[in-house]
């Protein structure tokens, strides 16, 4: 798979986080808070999308300074969580 279909299922795959993660908001909302459950699976969603986001962040950087974008790596949520860019 090249450069661009990579970037591309980790997009797809971030539109599926964002879509959970509403989803999620939209029932704490209409139920004045979310369950046990769905609190840990928000918060889960909420590190993988910083993950996500990091990956494609490092893919792009890679390609841009001629690097091989297939060496970026997911890091662990200690190194991603709130990212500021």
């Amino acid at each position: 798979m090249n450069a661009g279909g990579k970037n591309d299922k980790i997009l797809d795959t971030i539109g599926s986080l964002v879509a959970e993660e509403r989803s999620l908001r939209d029932r704490s909302t209409r139920n004045l808070g979310l369950g046990d459950e769905d609190q840990e699976r928000l918060r889960a969603v909420e590190v993988q999308l910083d993950q996500c986001w990091d990956l494609l962040r490092q893919r792009r950087a890679k390609s841009e300074f001629g690097e091989n974008p297939d060496e970026a790596a997911v890091r662990p949520p200690s190194e991603v969580e709130g990212y500021q860019g």
